[in-house]
């Protein structure tokens, strides 16, 4: 067997709400082949499609766009890298303090509160 992972992708409507959101998730799937792969990520994708009322009592809908993403993986084991993605931004610097601040902020959430 083979792992790959998979970038699976909703969209996500809210009655009454002109912008739309994504969700792309990174899924971990078993295959024989990158085609099985495929599939099964879809599958996922389309199981996983909602629609429910929240809290302000508006239809909301999640629906599965499609599999953006297919990675083998060649070994799984400690360190071993699973997704990468290289992006180019204007403000260098902001996204280097953003970094470290969600690093800051979930070394303080693994601390022990005593």
């Amino acid at each position: 067997m083979n792992w790959y992972i998979a970038k699976i992708v909703f969209g996500i409507t809210a009655e009454n709400k002109d912008t739309k959101q994504f969700d792309e998730q990174l899924r971990l799937i078993e295959a024989e082949t990158q085609e099985e792969a495929f599939l099964k990520a879809r599958m996922i994708g389309l199981s996983e499609e909602d629609s429910f009322v929240n809290d302000k009592n508006k239809m909301v809908k999640w629906e599965f766009i499609n599999v953006a993403e297919l990675m083998h993986i060649k070994r799984l084991e400690d360190g071993v890298e699973v997704y990468s993605r290289i992006h180019e931004m204007d403000e260098a610097k902001s996204y280097v303090n953003f970094i470290h601040q969600k690093a800051m902020a979930l070394r303080l959430n693994a601390m022990p509160l005593f």
